[in-house]
């Protein structure tokens, strides 16, 4: 039976972000920073520091909620932005990897509802994606549901990818959105048919490949005057990453650290992968194509409804049941998304719910380990394909990521 997939919306208020006024604390003013010189206004001072940091305290605790819960809580964040905000996309040309159900889906809707004139759905199910088309036909109209196209692919299968992205470059002149939101959520240690681990190899090593093979596509789309964006899923469970990541070899991110630690470790992936796309590609001559990451917050979606119980029978009801009542609904979470695939000025930032930059864990700051994340990465999906792929070339051998 086709999934049927219920639409709410997120209604935030437009709050302005903290503005730094002064070199000493953001929320102190130039008046109060004067007086604290003064040896008269030191009680001024206190006060002033006081309010300071409680404003400054008040501010993050409602950043923290914003991002992460949802309902009541999303308009707590410092900075907003609504899925209604979305720009309109006619003419645009987008593709949404796992775009028909959770996160993807809110994705998809929200950019058919404006407009956009073709979107690519990549993902495994037929029978998901039509349950996906029939809604958007009911609530948007035959014509939103047939600028839907369905591309079926395993983002573990890297040839299978390659030929995916290969099909949309010869049927398109120009794209510019790339949503790289499928992935494998907190689940068991497990290797693909190219003994490679899942969770790097979906949440990661797959959407590179598919990246770097649309690229010259959205490249050409940006040299002809516009902004083309590319939003990677992440999350604020990256900072669950092994401490001693190093992405040193293919043994290493093999090794079965635990479903929290493989799965914030590919989530981490996708941070430096943003970081390190800003500094080789939109720096370096390509200044309109722009590649963030997102965290959506605590989302009802399968992966925490179902896919956690297989790692974690019990515990795993938490999470199911126990905070079910303030996730986000697959709309809320999608709000960091579509401001990332439409509106985003900037490359290389963590973007947290609504549209707040976040600076992320250390590692994930790190311009050395993203280096040695994309040389690994290169290095593996090259001697991976290599067997049966030399007549047609492996799927990196023809595009260039460093």
């Amino acid at each position: 039976m086709a999934q049927r997939l219920v639409a709410r919306r997120a209604n935030a208020t437009l709050l302005p972000a903290p503005r730094c006024t002064a070199s000493v604390n953001p929320f102190i003013s130039p008046a109060v920073v004067f007086a604290c010189h003064q040896p008269q206004a030191r009680t001024i001072k206190s006060t002033a520091v006081s309010k300071g940091v409680v404003a400054y305290t008040m501010q993050k605790l409602g950043d923290t909620l914003a991002e992460n819960f949802g309902g009541a809580f999303t308009k707590l964040g410092s900075r907003q932005f609504k899925l209604d905000d979305c720009p309109d996309l006619t003419g645009k040309v987008g593709v949404v990897t796992g775009g028909s159900q959770g996160i993807g889906f809110g994705v998809a809707y929200t950019l058919l509802k404006h407009n956009i004139s073709k979107l690519y759905i990549i993902s495994v199910n037929k029978e998901v994606f039509e349950g996906a088309k029939a809604v958007i036909s009911d609530e948007l109209g035959q014509d939103k549901a047939a600028r839907m196209v369905w591309m079926n692919c395993d983002l573990s299968d890297w040839r299978r990818v390659k030929e995916v992205a290969e099909m949309i470059k010869r049927d398109n002149n120009r794209l510019d959105i790339l949503v790289n939101n499928s992935g494998r959520g907190i689940m068991s240690a497990e290797l693909t048919s190219y003994g490679v681990d899942r969770h790097m190899a979906v949440n990661h090593m797959g959407h590179v490949v598919l990246t770097s093979h649309l690229l010259p596509l959205m490249q050409k789309t940006a040299e002809e005057g516009n902004i083309v964006r590319i939003s990677n899923q992440s999350s604020n469970l990256h900072t669950g990453a092994p401490k001693d990541t190093k992405f040193a070899s293919l043994d290493e991110i093999n090794q079965d650290v635990g479903p929290n630690a493989q799965y914030g470790r590919s989530k981490l992936a996708g941070i430096l992968y943003s970081r390190y796309f800003n500094r080789k590609v939109t720096q370096n001559g390509h200044p309109n194509v722009l590649m963030n990451a997102t965290h959506p917050g605590f989302v009802s979606t399968k992966q925490s409804r179902e896919d956690i119980l297989e790692p974690y029978p019990l515990g795993g009801y938490v999470m199911k049941y126990g905070i079910e009542p303030i996730k986000k609904d697959q709309f809320e979470g999608a709000v960091p998304t579509v401001f990332c695939a439409t509106k985003i000025k900037d490359s290389g930032q963590y973007i947290c719910p609504p549209c707040i930059p976040e600076e992320g864990s250390p590692m994930s700051q790190d311009d050395e380990l993203a280096d040695r994340l994309m040389e690994l990465t290169r290095n593996i999906i090259t001697e991976k394909t290599r067997m049966d792929s030399v007549e047609r070339g492996c799927p990196m051998d023809d595009v260039v990521v460093h």
